[in-house]
């Protein structure tokens, strides 16, 4: 079973991703990771992330950068979404993620074009969403909480930007997939956003 959990940043599908991966015993990947670790390989060879043929150089990078904890920074979130608009950058990941959704046995996947490009045929496909507002507020707390000074109002223009670029962008943007299932965890407790996936995904195992 493969299941595609798609949405903006601090939407909470990264959360909610993890828990259905570990309801249903499949392993997961954030596939945001892949583009945070582009973006930290920009940085670290002083490339420039706006110019393709440098974000495409930065591609190469052993599954290990994965586990780094900078790459949960908001400035390589920030990198991020600029590289990732760049079409060849995205064909350069492309295999990666489908081998990870294909594998026996199946797979949660998370980021913004799982149920669209991804895995068009995953079983269920869920479309976490939020407020920016809260959204922002939620991204805040982390930062704090690691120690960042950032004002929400900083946070919030760059939740907008991002959202802005990654639904814009030409090459796979941020869109819901038709038969995706919406699920907006505003106001909804982590326990409560979480059953309610699960609730989704049974819903369209049954339906199946």
């Amino acid at each position: 079973m493969i299941i595609a959990v798609d949405g903006p940043a601090a939407s909470g599908k990264g959360t909610i991703a993890r828990a259905l991966a570990r309801h249903y015993g499949l392993p997961h990947l954030d596939t945001g990771l892949l583009y945070r670790a582009v973006a930290a390989n920009v940085q670290r060879l002083e490339l420039d992330p706006s110019v393709e043929a440098d974000a495409v150089a930065a591609c190469d990078f052993d599954d290990s950068l994965l586990d780094d904890p900078m790459l949960r920074s908001d400035a390589i979130g920030s990198l991020a979404s600029v590289v990732s608009a760049h079409p060849l950058v995205r064909a350069s990941l492309l295999q990666r993620q489908k081998r990870f959704a294909q594998q026996p046995g199946g797979a949660v996947l998370d980021g913004r074009d799982i149920g669209t490009v991804i895995a068009p045929n995953a079983e269920a496909k869920l479309f976490v969403r939020a407020t920016p507002n809260i959204r922002a507020k939620r991204r805040h707390a982390e930062l704090r909480s690691h120690g960042s000074p950032i004002s929400i109002d900083k946070v919030l223009a760059d939740i907008r930007a991002r959202d802005l670029r990654d639904s814009t962008r030409s090459n796979a943007p941020l869109v819901p997939a038709n038969d995706a299932a919406f699920l907006d965890t505003s106001f909804l407790s982590i326990e409560a956003s979480v059953q309610r996936a699960i609730d989704i995904v049974e819903s369209r195992i049954a339906r199946d």
